[in-house]
């Protein structure tokens, strides 16, 4: 070979092992661990105060209400805005800002949890005697309970209403089907960041009659005068009351669907938090995916820290690179959005968690659900400890701390810039896995370096997947073939 073939051998087989060295330095970490950026996640909560003064956030709001809106895949979208970036918060740092957030969810829950028990006591009811029909009849004497409780959304989108329409920021909620908006005039209603609704500046509203299907179809309603009144109660004591009418909605783009079936409350009570309303995108036939026949719809939560925006979009495929899982319907109750989930692997181990946990029954009874209203996941007890406990385990180089509000397993991080801890995955019946960012299950609550694992137990039999572990990913609904698909980094 001689003394340069010799040579020539030597540095190709040291320039491999280099840069063998080199690319396994830059290659993610393993898929049984997932790092977390502590430092860049500190700095962002922060910053959210400095910005928050009262000088700031009404130019931020006038900002967001001026952008010109470009829809990026379907012309039926509309912007969606993380609450905080159009309303601000009264909070004075982020620990509070974490624990007023924590106490609207665990009311988000009870509400959701609430509305499934009282489709139980119906059923229930049905199968009585008369008299204990009558011996029952009190008990069962409570407001239907709607999806979102308590100002509990996260996230409003930005929508038109009427003709000419009227721009307003609504609540966006998977939890619930019947729409509404505050209207003038008003005998009650709360604090909004738009003008109230005026009725009178539309060519487009119509009042619904009380033999309308539409009318029929509401949990609660009643008819004056032939017009159809409606009422949606909360689970907090809050309520939205009005005429029920059809009206035109305009999308972000120039796109708009005529005669939508909405609520038009004149007596509105509630911490509703700014929103004029509420867009139903459950699964009843009063929600707004089918009043206007959606083959599917999908959103993207942006971090909810942020002044970022996304869209809330309609009729556009899941992408081909998703993680998809089956959707499941619940004949007791439409509403909710069920999948079917099976396990949950900590760092690349299936926990021991029978399947059953997870399902839904015969009776409508159990299940996962995905809402965007709730932000914390939870699971049941034993699911929850499972899941904690190995997590635990995998977390033992990390100095913890003590448990925050609904939180109990939290860490003082303060000391570092980046962990490496366990991967957190879903996996689902169609044996699709879906691993969540780090940033979904390991949260600040504080600006001083405290991180808590983003779940919680419930004793409910209902399971919820929380906006915390749905940011940063693009969740489609694709109604007409039953799958929900996850597409992560899709903002």
């Amino acid at each position: 070979m001689g003394k340069m073939g010799f040579f020539l051998a030597i540095f190709f087989t040291f320039f491999s092992i280099f840069s063998s060295l080199i690319l396994a330095r830059t290659l993610p970490v393993s898929s049984k661990t997932a790092v977390l950026d502590v430092f860049a996640t500190v700095q962002k909560t922060q910053e959210l105060f400095s910005f928050n003064s009262q000088s700031v956030l009404p130019s931020k709001q006038r900002v967001h209400d001026q952008e010109p809106f470009v829809p990026s895949g379907s012309s039926l979208s509309f912007q969606l805005h993380p609450r905080l970036s159009i309303r601000g918060t009264s909070n004075n740092d982020y620990r509070e800002l974490t624990l007023d957030r924590l106490n609207r969810d665990s009311t988000r829950v009870k509400a959701l949890q609430t509305r499934l028990d009282l489709v139980f006591q119906s059923i229930r009811k049905a199968d009585l005697t008369p008299l204990e029909t009558e011996l029952e009849a009190e008990k069962l004497e409570v407001p239907v309970i709607s999806g979102t409780s308590q100002g509990s959304g996260e996230y409003f989108c930005r929508v038109g209403i009427g003709h000419p329409p009227s721009q307003a920021y609504m609540v966006l909620d998977t939890g619930s089907d019947v729409n509404w908006v505050q209207c003038a005039p008003c005998a009650d209603c709360y604090q909004q960041a738009d003008p109230i609704f005026d009725p009178l500046s539309s060519s487009s509203f119509s009042q619904l009659t009380c033999g309308t299907q539409q009318c029929r179809s509401l949990d609660v309603s009643e008819c004056h005068n032939n017009n159809c009144l409606y009422e949606v109660s909360y689970g907090d004591g809050s309520y939205t009351v009005g005429d029920f009418v059809t009206e035109t909605i305009t999308f972000g783009g120039s796109a708009s669907v005529n005669n939508v079936a909405i609520g038009c409350g004149h007596n509105n009570e509630g911490l509703f938090v700014g929103a004029a309303g509420l867009i139903g995108l459950g699964g009843g036939s009063l929600s707004f995916p089918s009043q206007i026949n959606a083959s599917s719809f999908s959103y993207c939560l942006v971090d909810r820290d942020s002044d970022s925006a996304s869209t809330l979009e309609f009729d556009s495929a899941i992408p081909p690179y998703a993680v998809t899982a089956p959707l499941v319907r619940n004949p007791k109750l439409e509403t909710y959005r069920y999948v079917e989930l099976t396990g949950i692997s900590v760092a690349g181990d299936l926990l021991p968690i029978p399947p059953s946990t997870f399902q839904l029954n015969d009776n409508g009874d159990g299940g996962i659900i995905v809402d965007s209203g709730t932000a914390v996941t939870r699971l049941q007890t034993d699911a929850y400890n499972s899941l904690r406990d190995a997590f635990v385990k995998g977390t033992k180089n990390l100095p913890t701390t003590n448990g925050v509000a609904l939180f109990d397993t939290c860490y003082d991080l303060r000391s570092m810039k980046s962990v490496e801890v366990p991967t957190v995955s879903f996996h689902f019946s169609n044996a699709k896995e879906l691993a969540l960012p780090a940033k979904n299950y390991l949260i600040p609550v504080d600006s001083s370096g405290t991180f808590c694992l983003a779940f919680a137990p419930t004793s409910s039999s209902l399971g919820i997947i929380g906006n915390v572990q749905q940011q940063g990913t693009r969740v489609s609904f694709d109604l007409a073939n039953s799958l929900i698909g996850f597409s992560s980094n899709k903002c």
